[in-house]
């Protein structure tokens, strides 16, 4: 069931990484996340993509409101996150991400080359970061992606 479009927003935000330990230890704890992830957003009609890159936690969420809110909640009281950022939090007419649970993106090299750019150009500061920007590069990867696994 989808939820009715006058209540569909989308959250984009970015926080610090901070798991700690070998890259291993780094790609087992970012499985668990996504593998929770699709499992809670299945269950609860959220859509979106996440990317993780130098540090940096950036998603984007898709679904109603008290719904986004209740996981955004989770979200902030992750130990493995800290420094979270909302960028942007609106009412949208349509999903942008509707085939996804959780999408994790950047796995390809211009989908890593777009993201470090621009964290090379905002430093990753609230200020300099803009939503849109974040949220388009995303969904630009996202596509990208799915056409070469298809």
């Amino acid at each position: 069931m989808t939820p009715d479009n006058r209540d569909l927003y989308r959250l984009v935000y970015y926080s610090r990484n901070r798991i700690e330990g070998p890259d291993d230890v780094v790609s087992r704890e970012i499985a668990a996340i996504l593998e929770i992830s699709q499992l809670n957003n299945t269950a609860d009609e959220i859509t979106g993509a996440l990317i993780f890159n130098s540090g940096i936690f950036a998603q984007v969420l898709e679904g109603r409101r008290d719904v986004l809110e209740q996981g955004f909640e989770r979200i902030q009281r992750d130990p493995r996150h800290s420094d979270v950022h909302v960028l942007f939090f609106f009412p949208v007419p349509e999903r942008a991400f509707p085939n996804w649970s959780m999408a994790f993106i950047g796995r390809s090299r211009r989908g890593q080359n777009l993201f470090a750019h621009l964290g090379d150009k905002t430093g990753f500061e609230e200020a300099r970061m803009q939503g849109e920007r974040l949220f388009s590069i995303m969904r630009e990867i996202a596509i990208d992606e799915e056409l070469i696994e298809a």
